[in-house]
């Protein structure tokens, strides 16, 4: 589960990591008040505003049919005012989001930490990571943070520092003294910078975090370390240990058929293909998309329907994938251990009868359990449906389908 920038630096306050102050709103007037809340705070006339979106490059990115940043600062109610109407209700591209960009519902009025007459600051990057070749954590950072980071790891790698944490011990504090002297940093900013990066470490444990990006790291003209900004992913699977973490869920962030999916237990990953596949079991449903390649179509979605396939868990996949307008066929490739093939087959009759007006070939293609029966139902049910035993049977029928 993907968090906002405002929802990962609260989290991050309670683990005592330093931010850059703000406040979320979702109104023009909303954002005023705030900006005055943040002007008396900071005894500053500057903030900065920033869209609040499940992705990065907000700083390049522009408001469809505008000039609009993601990320603007502002000296004025007016400034804000302006900067608010321009964002909020909009749709942002950036680099992340592709062409069809993100509706930004709501934004960040934050204290800027780049105000005209600061001394001379510093921004770092750092992020930590599960590794997966090494079964460890991994605390990832460089001396030039900010928005062009991505060509920093493409041109100059060496720059990007690596420290791996032992899953058994932790962080230990010569770790964190290491980050921090790799940072150039020294005195006052290096002390800081341990307890930050500390702090960090034990943020990204305690929230199950698979992903923490740090980018801006900033040292302020007072020696300080804080988060400018904060990019943070949680493990799916441990959600249910952090209830206050579940509800912060924005599914309007999110893929609608993916979150309709979701309702139903089903795991579906829209991709850009022209064949919807329907499969029980993660490892066929790659080898079934595997199998659509070779036979000249492209897979439209992932769909595992999970071991108990059942007439409404078919209907629900069903009406899924028909709402992609790309889909020229459907390929349903069950093995039937934990549930017989001829109740899925009759699902799947069921699921059929009850949608109406469909318009694509569907294959269908059971193996296990009461196969053959499953294919008699089939076959007798009078619907354009067409079954299969063989997976080869099966490729066949979808390489006719899409030719």
């Amino acid at each position: 589960m993907n968090l906002h920038e405002y929802q990962a630096k609260e989290l991050l306050k309670k683990y005592n990591v330093p931010v850059q102050e703000g406040i979320a709103v979702d109104t023009v007037m909303a954002a005023e008040e705030a900006y005055r809340q943040i002007k008396t705070q900071t005894n500053n006339n500057f903030a900065v505003v920033k869209a609040q979106i499940h992705a990065g490059g907000r700083g390049k990115g522009k408001i469809e049919g505008s000039e609009q940043r993601g990320v603007a600062v502002g000296k004025s109610v007016e400034d804000i005012t302006t900067i608010a109407k321009n964002i909020l209700g909009g749709t942002l591209v950036t680099i992340q989001t592709g062409a069809a960009g993100k509706k930004v519902n709501k934004i960040l009025v934050a204290q800027d930490v780049y105000y005209p007459g600061a001394n001379p600051v510093k921004e770092f990057y750092l992020s930590i990571l599960l590794d997966r070749a090494t079964g460890q954590n991994v605390i990832m950072y460089s001396t030039e943070g900010g928005m062009d980071i991505e060509e920093v790891a493409h041109n100059t790698p060496e720059k990007i520092f690596k420290e791996w944490v032992h899953p058994g011990g932790g962080l230990q504090p010569f770790q964190a003294r290491k980050i921090a002297f790799n940072l150039g940093l020294s005195g006052e900013a290096f002390k800081n910078a341990v307890k930050f990066v500390t702090n960090l470490y034990n943020a990204y444990l305690g929230v199950d975090a698979s992903m923490l990006e740090i980018n801006p790291l900033f040292k302020t003209s007072d020696e300080k370390i804080i988060a400018v900004d904060c990019k943070m992913n949680l493990d799916d699977n441990a959600l249910m240990r952090h209830p206050d973490i579940a509800a912060m869920r924005d599914i309007t962030e999110e893929d609608p058929t993916e979150v309709e999916a979701g309702q139903y237990n089903l795991n579906f990953v829209k991709l850009d293909g022209n064949v919807g596949c329907m499969v029980n079991g993660a490892g066929l449903a790659m080898a079934t998309m595997d199998m659509i390649k070779l036979s000249g179509g492209e897979p439209a979605n992932f769909l595992d329907v999970g071991g108990t396939a059942n007439a409404q868990t078919v209907e629900a996949g069903f009406r899924i994938i028909m709402k992609d307008p790309n889909v020229k066929a459907i390929l349903i490739n069950i093995f039937g251990g934990i549930v017989r093939c001829d109740r899925v087959a009759a699902g799947v009759i069921e699921a059929y009868n009850k949608l109406g007006n469909i318009h694509i070939p569907i294959i269908v293609r059971l193996q296990g359990t009461n196969a053959e029966e499953a294919k008699k139902l089939i076959d007798e049910s009078g619907l354009k449906v067409q079954s299969a035993i063989q997976l080869s049977e099966a490729a066949e029928l979808v390489k006719k389908a899409v030719a």
